[in-house]
């Protein structure tokens, strides 16, 4: 038996054997052409992109109606790419220079591709290399006339293995049979996380390298897409005590759906409203499902992903498809938040030396205005079919508030003036996630209708750590004395405003945690729909003056190790 930990991008666990999955690209063949042959080797290249275009646009319509607009999204990204005039050109540049074949060419194409986007220090860029490798193999595959092997012909439940997955993969195979993934590659936000989540099968990537050569056809595989691991060969005990764990969760679904429609109070009648985090549209299904009473926190970043930038129509439609299946209940959408960690070239938005620090979230909307001014007005449009909420990222200032109000203005008259009909009386809100905000947040209440404490950011940015980095992480503590008593003042800041303040941080969707914080004064809880039940279950378990006074415990602390314990011990969660 080995255990393996890497990357959990899409919950859920299963096992069943091995599939092992590899490139089965013919070698590439290289020779030298004449000049006269440069005209029919350019007639070839067009002749197989074309091919590949129909295939593409194949896929992207399959995606579209079995994952979502998101998802298909990732195809025009590739259809992008190939009719991209510079790829032509260079293609072109590289037969006349080096009098190649056009394989080699396109091989050379790839591999200056590879090697600009790996060289990145943006994960997003970096994972846009599985897309150029999609692109350039199926052409490749089209001029050597060769079909690789196809996932849809699968039979039997597998657990896929790979070195990587390229999106065509992904919407191709037989996803009935396919129980699981695992990828030596790939992350969070790669096009296999985000179709594997669409699909809801349990994945684990970035296991690291020689993985797949380690596996054995068949070999039983067990793979966790909640806590990150895979176990190959798991032995008897290991099964044993995974068919003890598998019936305790099918014991435990059975109850978080009987706590579905219980209201989430505590013992002594104090109501706490949980609503979800979501990050794409077709996560609605799932906040409906675990009961919560609305959505706290919807990235609008998702639409940006694919590598364009959406225009006002077809933002305000997806805006729309949230708001509408909701049915009234509260949507709050974040205005887009780019930069830092999600560095998009095409807005504009590139490497910076601390883009942590840098131009990102309403510092980078507040100089692209008419980019900004497209969303809003997107967003205002979708108000009028249910309760729609507009959050503004990483305020620190409170001319950063006003001048991002005085935009909305704009937008809301803008919208007038082409006859669109909004709410008129659509509430605004920011972001708490930069100390300057919380310590003046008396300031910035005057401006806005509530407050969102965004304690992942919050807690980094006090102090001072890169969540990101593995070196300096484990400081990043959410317990910590300096990031509880921010949270308290902010709350102490709305209370006194009379604004409703909510929190949309990990620590929302921790039991313990989420006791904690309604002992402070909070009221709203947004987080994981699927943290909901758990969540729900250990606040109907206190009273809110038992919450209080471990709140207040917990704030005469002097360590994030001391409240952990004091959690632990007056909590049987």
């Amino acid at each position: 038996m080995r255990t393996t930990k890497g990357i959990a991008v899409s919950p859920g666990v299963s096992i069943a054997p091995a599939f092992i999955f590899t490139d089965d690209s013919a070698e590439i063949p290289q020779y030298h052409i004449t000049v006269a042959e440069v005209e029919a080797e350019l007639a070839r290249f067009r002749e197989a992109s074309l091919l590949a275009k129909k295939e593409i646009e194949t896929l992207r319509d399959r995606a579209k109606k079995e994952a979502g607009e998101e998802q298909a999204a990732i195809f025009d990204a590739h259809l992008m790419m190939l009719e991209d005039p510079d790829l032509l050109e260079q293609i072109e540049h590289s037969l006349n220079d080096n009098l190649f074949n056009v394989e080699s060419a396109i091989l050379s194409f790839e591999t200056e591709m590879v090697d600009k986007l790996s060289s990145s220090a943006d994960p997003l860029i970096q994972e846009r290399v599985s897309d150029v490798h999609d692109v350039v193999r199926r052409i490749l595959r089209h001029l050597l006339k060769k079909e690789r092997i196809s996932l849809s012909d699968i039979d039997t439940e597998i657990i896929l293995v790979a070195k990587d997955l390229m999106p065509s993969d992904m919407v191709g195979m037989s996803r009935s049979k396919v129980r699981g993934i695992v990828t030596e590659s790939g992350g969070r936000t790669s096009h296999a996380a985000i179709l594997a989540r669409a699909f809801e099968i349990p994945a684990v990537l970035g296991v690291g390298p020689d993985f797949v050569d380690q596996i054995k056809p068949g070999q039983p595989v067990y793979v966790d897409g909640e806590k990150g691991i895979v176990v190959v060969d798991p032995d008897d005990v290991f099964i044993q005590k995974e068919r003890i764990a598998r019936l305790a969760r099918i014991q435990r679904e059975k109850e978080d759906k009987e706590l579905r429609d219980v209201p989430a109070q505590t013992k002594d009648g104090t109501r706490i409203s949980l609503v979800a985090n979501i990050e794409m549209p077709d996560e609605v299904a799932n906040v409906i499902e675990y009961g919560a009473e609305g959505i706290g926190l919807f990235r609008s970043e998702f639409l940006f992903l694919g590598g364009h930038v959406p225009g006002e129509e077809e933002q305000c439609r997806e805006y729309t498809r949230v708001v509408q299946a909701m049915q009234g209940k509260s949507v709050t959408i974040r205005t887009l938040d780019i930069g830092g960690d999600k560095v998009l070239p095409e807005l504009g938005a590139v490497g910076e030396k601390n883009p942590l620090l840098g131009w990102r979230a309403i510092r980078f909307c507040l100089e692209k205005t008419e980019l900004f001014k497209t969303q809003l007005r997107a967003i205002l449009r979708a108000s009028v079919h249910g309760k729609v909420k507009i959050m503004f990222p990483m305020i620190s200032t409170i001319d950063e508030l006003i001048r991002a109000q005085g935009l909305l203005a704009e937008a809301k008259w803008e919208c007038k003036t082409h006859g669109h009909s909004i709410d008129p009386n659509i509430e605004t809100g920011i972001m708490i996630e930069v100390p300057s905000a919380a310590i003046c947040a008396d300031v910035l209440s005057r401006s806005c209708d509530f407050f969102s404490i965004g304690t992942n950011d919050l807690s980094q940015y006090t102090l001072a750590v890169d969540r990101g980095n593995q070196k300096v992480a484990y400081l990043n503590e959410p317990y910590n004395t300096a990031v509880l008593r921010l949270i308290r003042m902010t709350i102490g800041y709305g209370e006194h405003a009379h604004i409703d303040v909510s929190l949309c941080g990990e620590m929302a969707a921790d039991p313990a945690s989420a006791v904690l914080l309604v002992g402070m004064g909070l009221r709203t809880l947004s987080m994981s729909a699927s943290a909901i039940p758990a969540v729900k279950r250990a606040l109907r378990s206190i009273t809110i003056e038992e919450a209080s006074a471990i709140a207040h415990q917990a704030l005469s602390m002097h360590s994030s190790s001391q409240v952990s314990a004091l959690l632990t011990s007056k909590l049987s969660l």
